[in-house]
């Protein structure tokens, strides 16, 4: 197994539109980051600028439709944790009048979009809502090209590979790839995770533009004050070593059982930002084993992607 980094760990570690390849000195960085941190207008949702208007009856944005963002905040209020949810649980969770949430319940289950079990008197997500997300999965060429690579990845390092994108102030896996069943950290397609609190969401942060870093940044300040502090050093430490490393480092940051190592994924010009990661529980690890042997077989899988994808140093200058 490959246990030295190959020239393609070099040439990522420095790749155009990082802080190592600009000289970017981390504390500066910082500086720039909070001072274009914007401050919400009237009608828009605290701490998230460059997203649309929430569904509130102040905003002055004519365009957007609150009943269709109404319906879709319904939808997310579901989790794996809580997958049946009555009416006046899911007012609870979005703040909506009881009475909204009974007619967006039933038009959503007239649409497909709920079901509703008549045994317990609640709504669980319909099949209507699979529908919506497949025809996305199926059109991100880069979950075809990247499959064999992350493959080949999870059989020479008995991790779990997964490839995320960030869904607002959240990392959603779009694909994964299990070793075996000796390896408790086996995610499904769909499943979230935090952003400053993991690996592959501090690597999304870093792909993205410095604006759209600085308006995540602020909306998760700005969202949960406690949770930013607490994963604010992580951030700004995991930041400053990928200047010197060229990836991400998550030692029980979220779930202590998981530790997990991570690297952006180049696109071309308008597709979504990505990330690679591998996990594995904690036990399994020596102390520098992912740095040491999984590292550098990461990082030479995601210049592979990149370079399937089309996407080369000169090509992605422009980016990020």
């Amino acid at each position: 197994m490959q246990t030295e980094p190959s020239t393609a760990t070099a040439s990522r570690a420095a790749r155009p539109g990082t802080p190592a390849a600009q000289g970017e000195k981390p504390a500066n960085a910082r500086s720039r980051a909070q001072a274009t941190a914007q401050v919400p207008t009237a009608g828009q949702r605290v701490g998230e600028p460059l997203l649309p208007v929430p569904p509130d009856a102040e905003s002055t944005d004519r365009q957007f439709a609150i009943n269709l963002a109404r319906g879709l905040q319904v939808l997310r209020a579901f989790t794996p944790a809580e997958p049946m949810l009555g009416n006046r649980e899911l007012a609870d969770r979005t703040g909506l009048p009881k009475a909204t949430i009974s007619r967006l319940t039933y038009t959503l289950t007239l649409l497909g979009y709920l079901n509703r079990s008549e045994k317990y008197q609640r709504y669980r997500l319909g099949a209507g809502v699979l529908t919506l997300g497949y025809p996305m999965l199926a059109a991100m060429q880069v979950r075809q090209i990247a499959r064999p690579y992350m493959e080949k990845l999870a059989r020479e390092t008995r991790c779990t590979v997964n490839l995320g994108m960030r869904d607002r102030l959240n990392v959603v896996y779009v694909d994964t790839c299990r070793p075996g069943r000796d390896n408790n950290a086996q995610p499904d397609i769909g499943s979230t995770r935090p952003l400053l609190a993991t690996s592959i969401g501090r690597a999304l942060l870093i792909a993205e533009s410095a604006k759209e870093r600085a308006a995540v940044l602020n909306r998760l300040r700005l969202s949960d004050p406690e949770r930013y502090a607490l994963d604010r050093d992580i951030w700004e430490a995991d930041r400053a070593a990928f200047a010197e490393r060229g990836f991400t480092l998550s030692r029980g940051d979220w779930l202590r059982d998981i530790h997990a190592i991570a690297v952006p994924v180049r696109q071309p010009p308008d597709e979504e930002r990505i990330a690679l990661n591998c996990t594995v529980v904690s036990r399994r690890l020596a102390d520098d084993w992912l740095e040491r042997t999984v590292a550098p077989l990461l990082l030479e899988a995601a210049l592979r992607i990149e370079r399937a994808c089309g996407v080369t140093d000169a090509s992605a200058a422009g980016i990020g």
